[in-house]
């Protein structure tokens, strides 16, 4: 059997006084799809953060790709090979759409001007992007801009996806065109994991869905186990709360 893509054993992450990670064990396999789901403050997006090395455990140990992350010198090296979209896009407002995916390339991986437009516009184009590569992107609607930011993470070509609740800053209308992108993504085999308070989402696309709950990992599985048959009353409220909402 393959080695994890990701390996966390036993974090802990507190900002301040408040303790968000509470030892979280978690692994991801290489082309597994995982959602992360709960409600806001349940450490979701710190687990994320902390796998991207945007935070930095207090306990615990994060091996990704076979290597022990707290040890990493080279963080943007690393960064390369772990693409991450964000709820706010994080584009560079002071380029257009196509510079804003070959100037990483460029930057981290060094890699020729000619090259770098070559591969932004193949992703553009995956993702319905690559007619509006001129465009400003202050000009772009919000479901475009986080294509883009989906383009310019592949760019890199990453090992691994982490996406960090790409649809919550959409309107409900964008929405559908950032979640069926990265349905294809799955289905090309790529490694994600992704929060989200997309329910239905989660149940279609995903291979395990993880419930957080209070800092810690409260339940997991497939999405049938999970969302038809969940083994906690804490996971049962927040499914019944969540589809009571519409998601």
């Amino acid at each position: 059997m393959a080695e994890p893509l990701v390996e966390i054993k036993n974090i802990h992450k507190n900002f301040g006084s408040l303790e968000v990670l509470k030892g979280v064990d978690f692994s991801v396999n290489p082309g597994e799809v995982v959602c992360l789901i709960g409600r806001s403050g349940s450490g979701k997006s710190t687990l994320l953060r902390c796998i991207n090395l945007l935070e930095k455990p207090d306990m615990g140990e994060i091996k990704v790709f076979g290597k022990n992350i707290m040890q990493i010198r080279n963080v943007n090296e690393y960064r390369s090979e772990v693409g991450m979209c964000f709820q706010q896009f994080n584009l560079f407002n002071n380029m257009n759409v196509l510079k804003n995916c070959t100037y990483p390339q460029m930057k981290v991986k060094k890699v020729s001007h000619a090259d770098a437009i070559r591969t932004a516009a193949f992703y553009l184009n995956k993702v319905g992007m690559r007619e509006f590569a001129g465009a400003n992107v202050a000009t772009i609607s919000g479901g475009q801009k986080q294509r883009v930011a989906i383009a310019r993470a592949l760019c890199m070509q990453p090992k691994l996806m982490l996406f960090d609740e790409p649809t919550s800053a959409l309107d409900p209308e964008m929405v559908g065109e950032v979640l069926n992108v990265m349905k294809n993504l799955a289905k090309e085999g790529l490694t994600m994991i992704i929060v989200t308070h997309e329910m239905g989402f989660a149940r279609e696309v995903a291979d395990r869905v993880v419930f957080m709950d209070q800092g810690k990992i409260e339940e997991q599985g497939s999405p049938d186990d999970l969302f038809n048959h969940p083994k906690s009353a804490r996971t049962a409220d927040f499914l019944k709360a969540a589809v009571n909402k519409g998601d």
